[in-house]
């Protein structure tokens, strides 16, 4: 039981790091645009956060399900799994990289499991088609969203002077960024309570693979208060260095990553909600003028994509080993 306990600790730990790793997915273009102060920003982020973690439970059962063979795993596995996840959020955070906590996880997993179990214990089809697959078709959808209904937006309000047309998206973004907001909660914090439910089950805590409802509350809090202490550092990395967006542009990448998001939430897809926000204000940018992206900070970024999964999983591989040696 002191091991399902701290397991839970850490998981919840974990969906703090995840909060404050991605409010800028949620944030960083109302604050760039100032369309909102950044504590208020950072507020609302946090109050969508937690009502969007109640959304659905999709997700939650992919990550409890679906990447690792459940019937293999252990609460050691899901301790050993969400401690790889924490090292590599806090490096990158230091480093200010809106590198994805999801992927993060998911590299945990796997590399958990393949310490414990070898390849039999990892479920590379799903791998392959639930995270794999959607990490890159999704934001290459949300920059080419972002980009169209970006100049969808010039088209229609040509007429508009900028100042009024700044004015008014600005306002626009009250509802796109709560709307990214809400989102990410309910395609994040699913997967803590995924993991959750797996260490649960592999405890013989629950006889079937489900999301108890205390699960989904204490991961929406947990979530939605790492929303609230806020992560600047990448805050600033997505808002200012990538390109200086103007009102129409945020509330564009905002509508776009939303929209995607929420879709493959549905359909229980464990999307980086990181990699769909800088895919659309990306998007966004290079609608402007090519030139008007700084390309060298984007690259940085998509290197740190890359090396999520497997750092991830060579930290949780190696954590397996104390982990297992203490419990």
């Amino acid at each position: 039981m002191t091991l399902l306990v701290i397991t839970i600790v850490v998981a919840l730990a974990f969906d703090f790091t995840n909060g404050f790793h991605d409010t800028a997915n949620s944030v960083a273009t109302s604050i760039s645009t100032h369309a909102l102060s950044p504590r208020l920003a950072v507020l609302i982020a946090a109050l969508a956060n937690l009502a969007g973690a109640f959304a659905t439970t999709a997700v939650a059962k992919t990550v409890g399900k679906g990447i690792i063979d459940t019937g293999l795993a252990t609460p050691r596995t899901v301790l050993a799994a969400v401690a790889g996840a924490i090292v590599w959020n806090l490096l990158t955070w230091w480093f200010g990289l809106p590198s994805s906590s999801s992927h993060a996880l998911i590299g945990g997993l796997i590399g958990a499991a393949l310490a414990q179990s070898g390849e039999k214990g990892v479920q590379w089809h799903g791998v392959v088609h639930k995270v794999l697959i959607p990490a890159v078709w999704a934001p290459t959808i949300a920059f080419a969203a972002a980009s169209l209904l970006l100049l969808l937006i010039y088209w229609v309000f040509q007429w508009m002077t900028p100042g009024l047309a700044n004015r008014s998206f600005r306002i626009g973004q009250l509802a796109t960024g709560t709307w990214v907001g809400f989102t990410h909660g309910a395609n994040d914090a699913q997967k803590t309570m995924g993991v959750i439910a797996l260490a649960l089950y592999a405890h013989g805590s629950i006889s079937s693979f489900y999301i108890p409802t205390w699960v989904k509350i204490s991961a929406g809090v947990a979530i939605a208060a790492g929303t609230y202490a806020g992560g600047w550092r990448i805050i600033r990395t997505l808002g200012q260095r990538v390109f200086q967006m103007d009102p129409p542009a945020g509330f564009a990448a905002q509508a776009t990553a939303g929209a995607v998001i929420y879709a493959s939430t549905k359909y229980g897809y464990p999307l980086s909600t990181t990699h769909v926000v800088s895919g659309a204000v990306l998007g966004a940018g290079a609608t402007k003028r090519l030139s008007a992206v700084r390309w060298g900070v984007a690259g940085n970024i998509v290197v740190a994509w890359i090396l999520t999964i497997p750092a991830a999983a060579a930290v949780a591989a190696l954590v397996w080993y104390p982990v297992q040696a203490i419990f």
